[in-house]
This record gives C-alpha cells, sequence and structure tokens, in this order.
C-alpha cells in the first residue's frame, strides 16, 4: 500500500504515537461481533467490555506486547494529557490472542468527553519474557519511551478507532 494511503498515517497514529514501520503480523481486534478496521467508528457503549485481541504468528515460544492507548485526551484540540493508557498486556504467545497474556494494567472503556478521540492499539514483539511494570498512572503514558524501556522496538502491528461521546455526530474530518 503506498505510504500516503497508509490509514495509519493518515490518522496520524504514525506520527502521534508511534513511528513508521512495517507491519509484519496480523492483529485482529474484535468487540462483540464487530472486527475493528482502521479509522472505523466505535460508540462508548460498544466498547464498554475488553476486546477479543488475536495474534498472527507461528510460533508459541514468541511473546508480544500489547498497547492501548488515546493520544486524545483529554481532547483532540487540546491533547494534553498524551497519551492516555487504556489497557497493557505482556507476554501473549504467538498465535494466540489478548487472554492468553499477562494483564499488566486493566481495560479501561474509552469514554471520550469532548470531540472524536483515536484508540490505538499497538503490538510489539518481545525479546523474551520479562517483568513489565505498571506505570503509576495512566495519563502522560508515552508508547515509544515504553518501548525503549522495555527493549521492544518499533511495533509489528498497530490498528485504531474513533470514537466519541454517545450523542456526538459527524466523523473526523480527513
Amino acid at each position: 500500500m503506498p505510504r500516503e494511503r497508509d490509514p495509519l498515517i493518515v490518522g496520524r497514529v504514525i506520527g502521534d504515537v508511534v513511528d513508521a514501520f512495517n507491519r509484519s503480523l496480523s492483529l485482529t481486534v474484535t468487540y462483540n461481533t464487530r472486527e475493528v478496521t482502521n479509522g472505523s467508528e466505535l460508540r462508548p457503549s460498544q466498547v464498554v467490555h475488553q476486546p477479543r485481541v488475536d495474534i498472527g504468528g507461528n510460533d508459541l515460544r514468541t511473546f508480544y506486547t500489547l498497547v492501548m492507548v488515546d493520544p486524545d485526551a483529554p481532547s483532540p484540540s487540546d491533547p494534553n494529557l498524551r497519551e492516555y493508557l487504556h489497557w497493557l498486556v505482556t507476554d501473549i504467545p504467538a498465535t494466540t490472542g489478548a487472554a492468553f497474556g499477562q494483564e499488566v494494567v486493566c481495560y479501561e472503556s474509552p469514554r471520550p468527553a469532548v470531540g472524536i478521540h483515536r484508540f490505538v492499539f499497538v503490538l510489539f514483539q518481545q525479546l523474551s519474557r520479562q517483568t513489565v511494570y505498571a506505570p503509576g498512572w495512566r495519563q502522560n503514558f508515552n508508547t515509544r519511551d515504553f518501548a525503549e524501556l522495555y527493549n521492544l522496538g518499533l511495533p509489528v502491528a498497530a490498528i485504531y478507532f474513533n470514537c466519541q461521546r454517545e450523542s456526538g455526530s459527524g466523523g473526523r474530518r480527513r
């Protein structure tokens, strides 16, 4: 796919959350029966419960870390809490899903109050199983710094959806 049409670039996930990377693994995120696609619109009522997350790969001895953040907190026009950490799961074996990993920070459902927020799932390959410590707070989490601290390198997959308060209308401007 040409880089200028990559939805992670168009949606400013690459830039705001992660650096450019080559996707090398499948990542599927499903809320109830709705599979998340890049840029899809979901309402808070659709994302109350933690999603099913499935990852690809072919070797159960390879482990992954999943990070879910909101880079638009508390509002897209003033994201001074960027990034807000919604979920952190480590030691996910390849070919399985987040349910088989170690939940370091429990899932917090998106509840944007102002504007349209992007909710980003980023998947990293770990060098090995490792102890990861929960950050002291969820606000001002930094995915790049986290990846550097735990020697995770660039992501292997990422996907995002847009969400606004239940009564909001319209979509993200492109």
